[in-house]
């Protein structure tokens, strides 16, 4: 009997009077008998019914079965989809510079504008997919039609290059010069790689907060796998482009374009298999609905109510559903916090106010629980820190455009092997990959032993060392730059290459990719645990958008520079001869805008909030009590 309690977990509504709510005084008894015929059978096990606390259900929409859905079985096949996935959308993504000055025959300026607004497409189509994935569709769904999209989209690209653009074959490695694009290969082109930026992006943030929906973060045993999964996650996601940088960026180096888009698309196709391998185990959670009409319900409740005072003691004034359920589909309840207090008035229940039976509001633009108030807050609460991590992007960005550009144009031999410019970020993955393992086995067991944390540092202490050390990347950048001009023997001939080793590339490299454990990692498990049930896949999709945003003012960046620094004597800093400018002064611009931003971060993250849910102890108290 001691291990029935254990899994007494919830009370059926059926158990519940139909008035108030409330729990009739035999509720435990039946409860506690309705556990113990789950083990009846001669062959039944704990572990066949032991049931998930956090909200998820199985592919039929029942409580999912721990031993019989999620955990790692399910998590695996997760990050070999996101390997699988992020080679494939890499090895476009990472030569895409060099293909834009190649083979289309844009400036270097151009070309890096034009990719620093593809990427930020394919985030800022991830707030599309968060949106379809919440509301509609969940998580699974979603996944599915984007990884589709992304599919197609890379097939017709491959074809696109292959039947129009890449003339003569294996034109564009350096020295081969391809024929004028036609009007019709660059339009079929364009409109292949932003389909595959809509199902890239499309599918990102929904796969992040699927594969952690397959632990249970209510269960000790499970929660440090559902924490350690986003580093594994961004493991994964960098081991695919490690493949994309070295092989496949070969490849389209040397001009053979159209086998590179080819093998992105074989990936794309297999990524999709994975996915649907692991279909029959996967825990999923509901759709919770369009949340724009919660969130203007709330702000219109407010306003109404804008004379009323806020109840002293919120915590038991406020209206909230007697039952344990929230009155949003797929969201545990949100406990009240301080803050924001006017949007509290949104749940003050007056006269006016008519309840129904079961408890909910007639009319939710006049009165609205205080989950779906709560559920504001957090969004409001969270757009401070998603604000303070758009100038990293803008760091992160430069290693896909100038950081390419800048290693084009040093010495690239290796005996008799010249080394792709873009290749160089493998040293990038090399860092992700070292600082994960050294997070995970040495500065998680350190932080516990300095702050108590079990996670060692909280999200947002790691975030604010990842500024610091992007900041230093760029220093790192432009001290290369700096001698890579002194190495430049005649700066007259256009692309004229320094003496000075790509190889010393590799410090901003790994600096870069040490930032990205602290920042990125960092920020997916902070987008994820702060945002409600109900909008995980939003919450991550801050992740991305952080990253478009990046890109976007990266863009604006560079042509703002361009603008101010050029004039009729001076080419200005980033011109199409590198060997003319001072990228250098660049750099050290993102590291000034770097550091402004770091004080501005202490002073949101010090002030934030986290949220708190309602927790299945709460109700176990309530049970032992009736008992």
């Amino acid at each position: 009997m001691e291990q029935l309690d254990n899994h007494v977990t919830s009370i059926p509504h059926e158990l519940q009077n139909s008035d108030t709510g409330k729990l009739p005084p035999n509720a435990y008894m039946k409860r506690k008998e309705q556990k113990k015929n789950d083990f009846s059978g001669p062959h039944a096990k704990e572990s066949d019914v032991e049931h998930t606390l956090d909200g998820t259900v199985d592919r039929f929409g029942r409580q999912a079965i721990k031993g019989r859905t999620g955990g790692w079985k399910s998590g695996i096949l997760i990050l070999i989809n996101q390997g699988l996935a992020t080679l494939a959308f890499f090895g476009v993504g990472v030569n895409l510079v060099l293909f834009l000055t190649r083979v289309l025959h844009q400036s270097n300026a151009s070309a890096a504008n034009n990719v620093s607004k593809w990427t930020g497409t394919v985030y800022i189509f991830s707030l599309l997919g968060a949106f379809v994935s919440d509301s509609y569709l969940g998580r699974y769904r979603t996944c599915t039609l984007f990884l589709i999209i992304f599919a197609v989209g890379l097939v017709l690209m491959a074809l696109s290059c292959q039947l129009l653009l890449v003339k003569p074959t294996n034109c564009g490695d350096g020295s081969l010069s391809c024929e004028s694009p036609s009007t019709m290969g660059i339009g079929l082109f364009y409109s292949s790689i932003y389909l595959v930026a809509l199902g890239n992006g499309g599918y990102q943030p929904s796969i992040a907060t699927f594969g952690a929906d397959q632990f249970d973060e209510e269960d000790d045993r499970e929660r440090p796998s559902k924490i350690a999964f986003f580093s594994w996650f961004y493991l994964a996601l960098n081991l695919g482009s490690l493949f994309s940088n070295t092989i496949l960026g070969y490849f389209e180096n040397n001009g053979m374009w159209v086998l590179g888009f080819w093998l992105s698309a074989l990936a794309a196709g297999l990524s999709t298999v994975v996915f649907l391998a692991g279909t029959p185990s996967y825990r999923r959670r509901m759709a919770g609905g369009n949340p724009l009409p919660r969130f203007a319900q709330v702000f219109v409740a407010a306003i109404l109510k804008w004379r009323l005072k806020c109840p002293s003691n919120a915590h038991k004034d406020l209206y909230e559903l007697p039952s344990t359920e929230s009155a949003i589909s797929g969201c545990r309840k949100i406990l009240h916090s301080e803050g924001l207090r006017f949007l509290d008035k949104a749940a003050i229940e007056t006269d006016d106010d008519t309840v129904e039976v079961e408890g909910k509001p007639r009319s939710p633009w006049r009165l609205c629980t205080v989950t779906q108030v709560e559920e504001v807050k957090c969004i409001l609460r969270l757009l401070p820190i998603w604000l303070c991590t758009i100038i990293y992007s803008v760091v992160f960005t430069q290693m896909a455009s100038l950081f390419v550009e800048q290693g084009a144009a040093m010495n690239t031999s290796l005996g008799s092997f010249n080394v792709p410019a873009a290749a160089m970020s493998m040293f990038d993955i090399f860092s992700v990959a070292v600082w994960i393992a050294l997070y995970r086995r040495v500065l998680v067991p350190f932080g516990y032993k300095v702050t108590g944390n079990p996670k060692g540092f909280s999200e947002l202490q790691r975030m604010g060392v990842g500024l610091i050390v992007g900041m230093l990347a760029m220093v790192a950048a432009a001290v290369v730059e700096v001698y890579r001009l002194k190495e430049v023997h005649n700066k007259i001939i256009p692309d004229s290459p320094s003496s000075l080793s790509i190889f010393w590339q590799i410090p901003q490299y790994a600096l870069i990719g040490a930032s990205e454990v602290f920042m990125y990692v960092g920020q997916l498990e902070f987008f994820n645990s702060q945002a409600p049930d109900a909008l995980r896949s939003f919450g991550s999709a801050l992740c991305m958008t952080s990253i478009s945003f990046g890109n976007y003012v990266s863009s604006l960046l560079v042509t703002v520079v361009i603008y101010v620094t050029k004039k009729e004597d001076r080419p200005g800093w980033i011109p199409g001869n590198l060997n003319k400018g001072h990228m250098d002064r660049f750099y050290l611009l993102l590291a000034a805008l770097t550091s402004i931003d770091f004080i501005a971060y202490i002073y949101c993250s010090r002030s934030y909030t986290s949220i708190a849910v309602y927790k299945e102890s709460t109700e176990d108290e309530e049970l032992a009590h009736i008992k």
